[in-house]
């Protein structure tokens, strides 16, 4: 029996594919900024209505240039549910994560939360459109005016999100993107940054190529997170079928939603902000119902995802050490159901049936 996951990676036109791939064949130009990352950046900053678009090898990627790009030290008020990035990559780059509770129902971070939080050392905020839920951008905007510090968005769920009909990412100082495999759009692998200020935007495509300003001047310290040509060219030939992805997905939402209304709870939406149908995410009464629920699609070769488990305030490698109660509780009972494109009617009726028999 085929084995049911939560994603399942979209291929697009493989025609369209080779004849890009042909075109990296002739132009020689496998990297470093070529031709196809060009042409998708500015295909991308036309689509999603945004001023520059930095294209990276990865999402994480994208976080930890960020926090250079802005030149974080200290202490970075940030979610405890979201995936483990958002706290590895503060870590990584010797931030200290001091974790802001949950609103239990949009499952974004509370922006009640942050103030107290706030101490001489806060340089920033991170927060997270969680599965693609708009954040309260305004309010977490007046607290960062207030005590001036950055905010970074982790948008890897938010493509094509908008927020009062203007695109979410540019809300905040830098907001970043995810193109895994598994996302909504896809480059195989990739990211990027949403940069609406051009200088920083320019230091930032100077990090992502080992800090080089030309080939006889290096005056930042970088790294090499470049976008390659044959990554460019997946994305390239998703964006041109995006429109589709997003219908079919939606429909395979509106399912669920209609099916197992009142028997599971759902994720709250901010009116204020379109939904992308990137996820499926249901909340269980308790974990014992959820791992319940959980081996009964096992057994059926549907493997739902506990995401995000652990909550991230529970890792071990946090100091100071801090507890999230509303994120703790969340965590171990939230399931993300298969929600792709190539979902077969007959196995998302499958899906439901189980749920509803073992609740």
């Amino acid at each position: 029996m085929k084995q049911i996951h939560v994603h399942r990676p979209y291929l697009p036109n493989k025609e369209k594919y080779k004849k890009y791939i042909d075109e990296i064949f002739e132009s020689n130009w496998l990297t470093n900024n070529g031709p196809l990352v060009k042409k998708l950046e500015k295909r991308l900053e036309k689509y999603l209505n945004v001023r520059n678009v930095v294209l990276v090898s990865n999402g994480t990627m994208a976080l930890q240039i960020a926090y250079k790009v802005l030149n974080l030290k200290g202490e970075v008020i940030t979610t405890p549910f979201s995936f483990v990035a958002t706290t590895s990559s503060l870590v990584w780059e010797n931030l200290k994560p001091i974790f802001a509770d949950i609103d239990k129902k949009t499952l974004n971070l509370d922006p009640k939360n942050i103030e107290k939080l706030i101490t001489p050392n806060t340089r920033a905020i991170v927060p997270t459109h969680v599965f693609g839920n708009a954040c309260k951008v305004e309010a977490i905007e007046k607290i960062a005016k207030k005590h001036n510090l950055k905010v970074i968005y982790d948008a890897a769920h938010a493509f094509d999100v908008k927020y009062k009909d203007k695109s979410v990412l540019n809300y905040g100082d830098i907001s970043t993107l995810s193109f895994h495999a598994t996302k909504l759009f896809h480059t195989i692998e990739g990211g990027a940054l949403i940069i609406n200020d051009d200088k920083l935007a320019q230091k930032a495509r100077y990090l992502i190529n080992f800090g080089i300003e030309n080939q006889e001047s290096i005056p930042h310290l970088g790294t090499n997170a470049k976008m390659n040509e044959f990554e460019a060219a997946m994305g390239l030939c998703v964006l041109d079928e995006i429109d589709n992805i997003k219908n079919k997905r939606k429909k395979v939402y509106q399912i669920y939603e209609k099916e197992l209304k009142g028997i599971v709870s759902f994720q709250k939406q901010n009116t204020k902000a379109n939904r992308n149908y990137s996820y499926f995410p249901v909340i269980l009464k308790n974990e014992k119902e959820l791992l319940k629920v959980q081996k009964a699609l096992n057994d059926k070769q549907i493997f739902p995802r506990r995401y995000f488990y652990p909550s991230l305030d529970t890792l071990n490698y946090i100091e100071p050490k801090q507890k999230c109660k509303i994120s703790r509780d969340i965590s171990k009972r939230i399931l993300c159901l298969p929600i792709y494109v190539q979902l077969e009617e007959v196995i998302q009726k499958r899906i439901i049936k189980t749920i509803k028999e073992n609740i």
